[in-house]
């Protein structure tokens, strides 16, 4: 006999680690934030999570993205134009009464979002720098440094990261991405994971392309 749906789910509320700094984020359902974590006005896709000691400003994160530890997406920029490029010069507040936080310079910053897409894995210690977009399904390597946009299910690595090769053909890419599975009612997703674990990617698609 089938279980009931409401027993097959568990509670969709993201799950935030006590020693985790959150401030002005939006949070998917079933997103996780790990240990020490710190995020500034980020939103996070359901099911995504952060593992540990991971940090993260003015980004946009899809649905399914598998962030690992140590990492860091929208790297802090400097004024490097400026006769000094040390943060007394935008956050003088912290050194000095009645001097306030540069805005404009915030602003730029604002400016510069990351966005991430769906099913996207970023790996161990990789630094994702300001205003880059990384496509649905890619891989970014671990430690890499990913200085221009990525494009859907390519594989990066290096220190500037470099396309190494793509996850499938642009055919088989085009029909995961005409699926739209990330956005799937959870009933549906559960029922199609023994499949996601048992099929071929083109078997996959072929069963559950018009479901």
């Amino acid at each position: 006999m089938d279980r009931p749906d409401d027993l097959r789910f568990k509670d969709p509320e993201p799950r935030i680690h006590p020693t985790a700094e959150l401030k002005s984020c939006r949070l998917g359902r079933y997103a996780a934030i790990g240990e020490r974590v710190v995020l500034r006005e980020v939103s996070v896709g359901d099911f995504s999570y952060f593992e540990r000691n991971a940090e993260a400003i003015y980004t946009e994160i899809g649905k399914f993205c598998s962030i690992a530890a140590n990492t860091r997406i929208n790297a802090l920029e400097h004024p490097i134009e400026r006769i000094t490029q040390h943060k007394v010069s935008y956050r003088p507040n912290e050194y000095f009464r009645w001097l306030g936080v540069d805005a404009d310079f915030r602003a730029r910053r604002q400016g510069r979002k990351v966005r991430i897409g769906h099913d996207v894995w970023i790996g161990h210690g990789a630094v994702i720098m300001p205003g880059v977009s990384i496509g649905n399904g890619a891989v970014v390597g671990a430690n890499a440094v990913v200085t221009k946009d990525i494009d859907a299910f390519e594989i990066v690595a290096g220190t500037p990261a470099r396309r190494l090769r793509r996850r499938f053909s642009v055919e088989i890419s085009d029909r995961i991405e005409a699926t739209a599975w990330w956005d799937w009612p959870v009933a549906k997703l559960a029922d199609a994971i023994p499949d996601m674990q048992s099929l071929s990617i083109e078997e996959f698609l072929e069963r559950w392309s018009e479901r």
